[in-house]
């Protein structure tokens, strides 16, 4: 039996580990942390085909710039000096064109298609039982500027099949009456579906532990070890593990790691923040508050409030205007919701690791013949979970991939 090491314990690592045993391989998951903490388990928890716009689209920038200075604000980029995020900002600008949109919509397309497809095979094999809803995500707006931005995207994915409606404020009122009178109307993507993240996450793991996956955490990957066109060995602080092939799944990390062995991969970590409120809302469909640039998720048992997007570094600190922001989002968009301060004390961070592109990272390097790169998937990382995994075991066992792995290439910034 082969063995393959994957590096990184979150979303994407799990679910390649999940797919390489069902091919059978044995895998070890090296991780740096606990595995208990991070975006794979504190994210909105959505699936989403509705998401087949990459983050850099045009206007993004500018909208940035406008909001650098302020750090409330949805998208803010702390100002430092950091050659690593100069290279990427400016890949990220090359790449936030319409041409470049254009061909990535759909690819981002297909892979949460098959992505929501492999979650209900998942589910439907009945060696799980974790929460998942199909009711939709509602893209809810206040702004003129935001509704015909929202009806443009909501005409371009009817035209590509999804399931979408778009809601007047008295039909949004009547589906979700807890919304406050600011709030004019949405888009339904009927399309998509919601999860509740740290409970699949334990499942996932406790069933790749009942596989023989071994886990090894407070492992970070400091040295590897390579001869010829292969890696033979990534050595921590206390330990070398060999193996057959290797799955670089480190999210927001992955980049300095893959610079040790001449790789560039550009990334960037945008910091997103959460806070769970454990009491009833009357909330009961997800929802994107669109000029706010926030999550709201029912999961199981309690209510998600998550979103903004902050590039200041890998980091977990938390920085309480933003949480501020957040919760002052929710009071103006519903009706006697506000968040206590006990719960916004308790909000948590997570690093989504974003590619200067939109689109992830997903295949073999041209440099190594048994390293498999997954990483990059930004906001998306809960969504492309499967796709992703299925993707990697296809490529560690050169066999033909679901989809055309070209636009994904980890050497295309090369």
């Amino acid at each position: 039996m082969k063995k393959v090491i994957v590096v990184g314990g979150g979303i994407s690592g799990l679910f390649s580990a999940y797919y390489l045993v069902k091919e059978g391989y044995e895998v070890t998951v090296l991780d740096q942390t606990d595995m208990t903490s991070g975006a794979s388990y504190i994210n909105a928890g959505y699936i989403t085909p509705s998401h087949f716009i990459p983050l850099a689209a045009p206007g993004i920038i500018t909208q940035g710039l406008k909001w650098m200075l302020d750090s409330s604000s949805p998208f803010y980029i702390k100002p430092r000096w950091d050659m690593e995020f100069f290279k990427w900002a400016l890949l990220f600008k090359k790449s936030a064109t319409v041409s470049k949109v254009k061909k990535a919509m759909p690819v981002l397309m297909e892979l949460n298609l098959k992505s929501r497809d492999l979650y209900e095979e998942m589910l439907s094999a009945q060696n799980f039982d974790f929460h998942y809803e199909r009711k939709g995500v509602l893209m809810a707006y206040c702004s003129d500027k935001a509704e015909e931005e929202e009806h443009e995207v909501a005409e371009q994915a009817i035209k590509k099949g999804l399931d979408v409606s778009v809601l007047t404020k008295e039909a949004l009122h009547e589906i979700q009456p807890v919304f406050s009178d600011k709030v004019k109307g949405a888009v339904h993507y009927k399309c998509d579906a919601h999860m509740t993240p740290h409970h699949f996450m334990q499942q996932l793991k406790d069933w790749l532990l009942s596989q023989g996956v071994r886990f090894r955490m407070g492992q970070k990957v400091e040295d590897v070890i390579v001869e010829g066109k292969k890696i033979v060995a990534m050595k921590t602080h206390n330990t070398v593990f060999e193996a057959d092939g290797f799955v670089l799944a480190c999210g927001s990390w992955t980049s300095k790691l893959a610079s040790t062995i001449g790789l560039n991969i550009p990334i960037q970590g945008g910091k997103g923040y959460s806070m769970d409120v454990n009491r009833p809302t009357g909330i009961t469909l997800p929802t994107i508050l669109v000029d706010a640039r926030m999550a709201i998720t029912p999961m199981d048992g309690f209510t998600r409030f998550a979103g903004t997007m902050e590039f200041s570094g890998n980091n977990d600190t938390i920085q309480r205007e933003r949480v501020e922001a957040l919760a002052k989002a929710v009071k103006a968009h519903y009706q006697n919701i506000e968040i206590l301060q006990a719960e916004k004390d308790r909000a948590t961070s997570g690093l989504r690791p974003v590619s200067p592109d939109g689109l992830p990272y997903i295949g073999k390097t041209s440099k190594y013949s048994n390293l498999v790169i997954a990483s990059g998937h930004a906001m998306m990382g809960w969504s492309l979970g499967p796709i992703t995994g299925k993707l990697v075991a296809q490529e560690m066992a050169n066999a033909q991939p679901l989809i055309d792995l070209s636009p994904l290439s980890p050497d295309r910034f090369n």
